[in-house]
């Protein structure tokens, strides 16, 4: 316990350095972790028995970084990611054993690493500086205080399981009180933010706690259902106690994910002065 609780405070000195830093050195740095979260589920896959194709992943994360900089929308990825996938399929089907899943295992972390990753990198981009550390953390803070919420109730009051067949000691009453607790942190950031800077209305941070938090369960559990099938405990052992970057930021990613989407859907309006 003592090492899980060291490791996360270094990781959190961390995270409040580069965020400090902001901006560029921020997106470098995550763009790094990107990389080995990528490549922990990559080696998961092959230790599962799957062949997969990752060279188009790599070009297209490579391809990713100039090509948002120079667009400055994480939209403008699609085609890359398109193009990627359509290449790894070709790759699988002009095998002497072509198989579907090889298809489908080669473009998961496309989908579920390099894109939520890429969103990170595009809140960087939101208007203004206040917003883009408020929109960070929240990515971040959300998911870890649901799951903080959820650990602490879920293992004292949960009874009925939320999820068995992926991860056995989730339960329903644990998931409510994450959800909770998401809403809570969003509030209570948007409070603190509030005493510098003008704020949108407080219900934007309760729907990004309630859609961050349940995003950030899901992305947990697939990450939990992923492990099972490939038949690891952990994605890595890069930070001792708390295991790889894939396991430290499989819930961030989408709850990322949601970060960026609702900035672009409904930005935040600053209120009349």
């Amino acid at each position: 316990m003592m090492t899980r609780i060291i490791t996360g405070a270094c990781l959190a000195a961390l995270l409040g350095l580069v965020l400090a830093l902001g901006g560029l050195v921020f997106s470098v740095v995550f763009m790094l972790f990107l990389a080995v979260a990528m490549y922990e589920m990559y080696r998961a896959m092959g230790e599962a028995g799957h062949r997969p194709v990752q060279w188009p992943s790599w070009l297209c994360m490579a391809l990713c970084i100039p090509v948002f900089f120079l667009m400055g929308s994480v939209g403008t990825l699609l085609p890359l990611l398109t193009g990627a996938s359509m290449l790894i399929a070709a790759m699988v089907m002009f095998r002497s054993e072509p198989k579907l899943e090889d298809i489908c295992i080669s473009c998961l972390p496309l989908i579920c690493v390099l894109l939520p990753g890429m969103c990170m990198v595009g809140l960087q981009n939101a208007p203004g500086r206040p917003y883009q550390l408020l929109l960070t953390l929240m990515a971040f803070g959300v998911p870890l205080a649901g799951d903080t919420a959820a650990y602490f109730i879920g293992s004292r009051f949960g009874r009925r399981k939320l999820c068995p067949a992926v991860s056995p000691n989730k339960s329903v009453e644990g998931a409510g009180a994450g959800l909770l607790g998401s809403m809570v942190f969003g509030v209570i950031l948007w409070a603190i933010f509030l005493i510098f800077t003008p704020m949108p209305a407080f219900w934007h941070f309760l729907v990004l706690g309630l859609m961050g938090g349940l995003a950030g369960q899901l992305g947990d559990l697939f990450a939990s259902l992923v492990k099972r099938h490939c038949g690891v405990k952990d994605y890595g052992t890069i930070f001792p106690g708390h295991g790889g970057v894939m396991d430290r930021l499989d819930s961030v990613f989408w709850a990322t994910a949601v970060m960026y989407v609702y900035l672009n859907l409904n930005p935040f309006p600053l209120p009349a002065a």
